[in-house]
Order: C-alpha cells, then structure tokens, then sequence
C-alpha cells in the first residue's frame, strides 16, 4: 500500500488561528466565498504539532526565498497575516493569492497564483531563512 502524500503542511497553531480568521470574514462579510484559495490549503492540508514541524516547509512569518518560474529572479518575502501586510516591504498577507499558494509547502515545491488580472504565476520555493518554529517560537 503506497503512503499517502499532502502537498500542504501546517502547524495545528496556524491551522486553526486562519481558520477563526477565515470564520470571521465570512460573519463580517455575510458571504460563504471569502477567502477561497485559503479556505482549500486548510481543508487539505496535513496537520502537525508546531514542535514537530520540519524546517523545510513554509508557515506563517518564514521568511523565503522564492526563484520565479518564467524569470528565474529570485525574490524573498515574509508570509503574515493580513494586519501585518506591506507587499513593498516583501510582507506577503496569506489571503492574498501569492501568500495562501506558498503556505505549508516544502523548499523545492513550485508555488502557482492567478493574478488579479487573470494572470497565472509561479514560483519555487528555493529557501527558507527563517522559520519560526525552527526557532523555537511555537506561538508566532
């Protein structure tokens, strides 16, 4: 019997603190539709205690490195919460499409967005400078 593999991995502290932020967008917006690519990563994904995440995969305030696909640039950004967003200075919200298709995958995984005019993009994971559950933070 082949094991089964999840192509999104979270610590159970960032699963449930975006779904409670997921459920109150959706009382404060009246609508079931809100945030729908996130809404996905937290249904599918694999769910570990925070001390057991591994360092290799991506969750809320790591800090990565990304190689876009089309380009080859290299780009960092920090993945945080919609509060601390400021995309200039490479905070990235994880509602926003780029954030919620980085969240819980592993250095080497490809990640793809559409655009806000339709556009598809892409990017791999190349690194990850700091993650805070490799640092011990399990509360972040």
């Amino acid at each position: 019997m082949q094991a089964l593999t999840h192509e999104r991995i979270l610590s159970e502290v960032d699963h449930l603190r975006l779904s409670n932020l997921v459920d109150r967008i959706v009382r404060a917006t009246g609508t079931g539709k809100a945030a729908p690519d996130i809404r996905g990563v937290l249904d599918s994904a694999l769910l570990v205690e925070p001390r057991r995440m591994d360092a290799d995969v991506v969750t809320m305030y790591s800090h990565v490195v990304l190689s876009d696909q089309r380009s080859g640039q290299p780009m960092a950004l920090t993945l945080c919460y919609p509060w601390d967003a400021n995309p200039s200075a490479g905070f990235v919200s994880v509602l926003s499409p780029v954030g919620s298709s980085l969240l819980g995958l592993r250095i080497g995984a490809v990640a793809e967005w559409r655009t806000p005019v339709g556009e598809v993009g892409s990017a791999e994971v190349q690194a990850i400078l700091f993650q805070p559950e490799a640092h011990g933070d399990y509360t972040m």
